[in-house]
């Protein structure tokens, strides 16, 4: 954990920010770019997580995914993104929020199109033993052995350490 400030009260810029993703290749690209702050954790929060997320112009959050197990909640802060589910494509700006309820089987993600920034605050639980399946690709991330990994979902197989 980042040093913990000494009031509950802090920057959100304040909070030192990670750049890209842990996705295996060929799949780390799209959101490579992606900016993360661990608000929750820079605070000491531990059930559950809170993150301000920056995603430059032509990048996206993730790949299109879902929770069995961990509830996601986004707000758009500043700029304009594009929702994708299962049901198609939504814009989303300032204020609008989006809830993706675990077990739903309907992957998720956020792509910024515009030609501008794009910030988001980003909520999840931090339910125990939550696997991730990816919608769109041949992989998943499962617990082998007390660790977490990117497998395939066709047959199981490991593909690197999460």
């Amino acid at each position: 954990m980042a040093d913990s400030p000494t009031t509950p009260s802090y920057p959100a810029l304040s909070v030192p920010s990670e750049t890209g993703n842990g996705y295996p290749e060929p799949y780390a690209e799209p959101s490579s770019g992606r900016i993360k702050r661990k608000l929750g954790n820079h605070g000491g929060i531990t059930n559950f997580g809170v993150n301000h997320v920056t995603l430059p112009a032509g990048c996206q959050s993730s790949l299109r995914h879902w929770h069995t197990r961990q509830d996601e909640f986004v707000m758009v802060l500043t700029g304009e993104l594009v929702l994708q589910t299962d049901a198609g494509e939504r814009a989303l700006g300032p204020g609008d929020c989006a809830a993706f309820p675990k077990g739903t089987g309907d992957g998720h993600a956020l792509q910024n199109r515009s030609d501008a920034e794009a910030t988001y605050l980003e909520i999840g639980d931090r339910a125990e033993g939550d696997e991730v399946d990816y919608s769109d690709i041949d992989m998943a991330v499962r617990w082998i052995d007390g660790a977490e990994y990117f497998v395939r979902r066709s047959d199981g197989s490991v593909i690197q350490k999460a």
